[in-house]
């Protein structure tokens, strides 16, 4: 039976759309607008239209309400909708992926939501519901699940069996993390919102384009130093501050719950997301984390699925509210990743000794840059100020290059490939071979030079629509091409296994015996990375 949209989306809808029409008019009153010809009655007929324009949007609005109507049946979403042009829509229920929930301040005092249907385009909101009651979007955040079941099963046997669906027993709830005050607490120190310093330079290039270089005609060139420094530093603390209050409205009451085949999360301060992710759909799993999180043992885990990023406030969401757990101690979230993927032991290889060099060139090369830049500035300018201190960037490149180094590798277990990559913000991305869609080798004029090359995993994952997949980078040519071999062989065994239902994961251990004979130098074990040397990963860190 078709539904309707809650009576509050009425007085709601109105209020939204009506502010900038109350703006307007309260901006024209206190400013003395006159209407041409019409002089001291000009406010009047002001407030007339107004009012006009206010009763209209109250009937435009009303209108639509209770033009509004869908339904959910056994294989689709139907939606009709439309004031003066009408359109009707069939969203089969195969194509949606996730029934997500959104509700701000407002709408929570008067007890109705946004429910999005989301697909695995990755593109736009297939459709949304704007607004139901709270108690009716939570039901149709449950039933979709079981109706899709429903006609999976009657596709796969022929027969209906809708009836013993609805004869089932809800799946019971189990929690799997909540974060608490103190964890958000924490949360929010290690937080730094790396967009701050870009805002900061748009803003002092057009607002101090004329405060700036008459302050520096005044200046010594050692005062100068001590100002840039202290202009680094307040950068880093408004990042510090900007991302700390960030974290902590995005992450506020959270709560990762599993709820028979997916998961289950509510979260945020101003505004309340509730979603859900089904483990079918996840694509790969993101284990990040910071200088910071990893000096005092703490960890995030995000988890991808096809094209989707969950709990967006929009079309594609955004990467924060991917998080299954948004700040945990880093035991707790290799115990959650053995839940949902289990690894066992990881030991990574790193690339051969010789892609440092080619790290501790590339950020030599940045130092000797920034070293231009400012002899320009002080040749250009009317203040002299010292280049020794830039010496002091040469070691920081060198032990910034060893960190990429170090902190880079990748390893092929039974059922994953798990990458690893990054220093101020490292990744280990774990992806199942049947979630593989395609194997890249790439290299680059300077790989080539090297002898090196990058091999990509692309999944079907929503960090993968931005370039973001799981990469072996700066390996040798030849472990290139046998990574490429070994993947390409194990995703297809991984597929054939998945398809016949055996787990969906993997390969059995016979045929995974024999794939690591089947390519010369290819090993499921982690080993030595590729210049000979021992690896000095620990076999435990994921």
């Amino acid at each position: 039976m078709p539904q309707s949209l809650s009576p509050l989306s009425v007085p709601y809808r109105v209020l939204q759309r009506g502010s900038g029409i109350a703006i307007a008019l309260a901006f024209g009153l206190g400013g003395g607008f006159e209407i041409p010809g019409l002089g001291p009655a000009g406010p009047i007929v002001l407030l007339i239209v107004a009012g006009l324009a206010a009763l209209g949007l109250v009937a435009y609005e009303t209108a639509y309400v209770r033009r509004f109507s869908y339904e959910l049946t056994a294989d689709t979403l139907d939606i009709d909708s439309g004031v003066f042009s009408r359109r009707s829509r069939e969203i089969p229920l195969r194509r949606i992926q996730n029934v997500d929930i959104s509700r701000n301040v407002i709408q929570r005092v008067l007890g109705i939501a946004v429910v999005s249907f989301e697909t695995a385009g990755g593109g736009d909101t297939e459709a949304r519901l704007r607004f139901v009651s709270f108690e009716e979007a939570k039901r149709l955040q449950r039933e979709l699940p079981r109706l899709k079941r429903t006609a999976e099963r009657t596709d796969e046997e022929g027969e209906a069996t809708e009836s013993a669906e609805r004869g089932a027993v809800e799946p019971e709830l189990e929690e799997l993390f909540a974060l608490d005050r103190s964890e958000l607490a924490i949360l929010g120190a290690l937080s730094v919102d790396p967009r701050v310093p870009g805002v900061l330079f748009v803003l002092v290039s057009t607002v101090g384009s004329t405060i700036v270089p008459a302050y520096l005609t005044t200046v010594r060139g050692t005062t100068l130093v001590g100002v840039a420094a202290a202009v680094l530093v307040g950068v880093a603390v408004v990042s510090w501050i900007v991302g700390a209050v960030a974290a902590i409205v995005e992450y506020y009451d959270f709560r990762l719950v599993r709820s028979g085949d997916e998961l289950q999360y509510e979260r945020g301060l101003l505004q309340r997301y509730d979603g859900s992710i089904p483990f079918d759909k996840i694509q790969t799993l993101t284990m990040a984390d910071n200088p910071l999180k990893r000096h005092f043992g703490y960890a995030t885990l995000y988890i991808e699925t096809a094209g989707y990023a969950p709990g967006g406030s929009s079309g594609g969401g955004s990467r924060g509210s991917e998080a299954a757990i948004p700040l945990a101690k880093r035991e707790h979230v290799l115990t959650l990743v053995e839940e949902l993927e289990p690894l066992g032991d990881v030991d990574f290889r790193r690339p051969p000794t010789r892609a440092r060099r080619r790290y501790l060139v590339r950020y030599l090369l940045v130092v000797g840059v920034f070293a231009a830049v400012l002899y320009a500035a002080r040749s250009l300018l009317p203040v002299s100020f010292p280049l020794w201190p830039l010496l002091l960037l040469v070691p920081v490149a060198a032990g910034f290059a060893h960190a990429t180094w170090k902190h880079r590798g990748h390893w092929l277990g039974d059922q994953h490939v798990v990458t690893r990559n990054g220093v101020l913000q490292r990744e280990t991305k774990i992806v199942p071979y049947y979630r593989i869609q395609t194997v890249i080798d790439s290299r680059t004029v300077f790989q080539r030079r090297l002898g090196l090359a990058t091999v990509t995993v692309d999944t079907a994952g929503s960090l993968s629509l931005g370039g973001q997949d799981a990469a072996a980078v700066d390996v040798s040519g030849e472990r290139a091409d046998e990574l490429r071999a070994e993947l390409e062989a194990r995703l297809g065994r991984a597929v054939d296994a998945y398809r016949a239902g055996r787990a969906g994961i993997g390969v059995d251990e016979a045929a995974d015996a024999t794939s690591n004979d089947s390519v010369p130098g290819s090993s499921a074990e982690g080993g030595p990375d590729d210049s000979g040397a021992p690896d000095e990963s620990g076999s435990t860190d994921a």
